[in-house]
């Protein structure tokens, strides 16, 4: 690593998220080091909203390993369920729910409902802290809106992408590509604000190397 790349925690387990940071910040001079990677264990996420939720995490990281932090918290929001699952997505169906689990309780939950009825969004919420004690967090955001399928299709993605269904592709977020799925998902959206900060501004500088 040279003098000009740093390292940031990137305060994640989930495979999935992992791979698409990855790819979507490939260019930037920063090293994404997995918290799986460093032994930090992942904090209960206790937050009542997103943005709670990802500074919990990155706090979390930054506190284990004296290295700045990102983190991300995202879900899903079923208009129908009152926004449900929301800040559960990841444990709708339990807390060890596999997403083939969580996705069978929201088919089941949406069951009676016509399509015109299934409208839903997917939230990201992104945060870069410089420090565990940083009280001015980096924060970026993204939606991404389509409609809940009634059967899941496509092998690409993660999570609820297989029943996510976008109206203007004809497809679930599962059918997508992962290039596609990685310029206009709600986390695309947000780590390109991510992006456009540390390329515009010397908050890179700021970080520890």
């Amino acid at each position: 690593m040279n003098q000009f790349t740093k390292e940031i925690i990137l305060a994640s387990g989930n495979k999935g998220k992992l791979r698409e940071f990855g790819q979507i910040l490939e260019s930037l001079p920063c090293i994404l080091k997995p918290m799986s990677e460093m032994g930090i264990p992942e904090p209960e996420e206790t937050g009542r909203t997103f943005e709670e939720n990802a500074l919990l995490k990155a706090r979390a990281a930054s506190e284990y390993t004296n290295l700045p932090a990102i983190a991300d918290d995202s879900g899903l929001s079923v208009d129908c369920l009152d926004g449900a699952p929301g800040i559960h997505s990841a444990r709708y169906a339990g807390l060890q729910a596999s997403d083939q689990q969580n996705v069978d309780k929201l088919l089941k939950d949406l069951k009676g409902f016509d399509q015109s009825s299934r409208t839903a969004k997917f939230h990201c919420v992104i945060i870069l802290i410089r420090h565990s004690d940083d009280d001015q967090p980096l924060i970026f955001s993204g939606s991404w809106e389509g409609e809940i399928a009634t059967t899941p299709s496509g092998k690409n993605g993660f999570g609820y992408d297989p029943v996510f269904y976008l109206p203007k592709y004809l497809c679930t977020a599962a059918e997508l590509k992962p290039e596609e799925k990685n310029k206009i998902s709600h986390r695309a959206k947000a780590l390109e604000q991510f992006k456009a900060t540390l390329q515009h501004t010397n908050i890179l500088s700021a970080l520890s190397t």
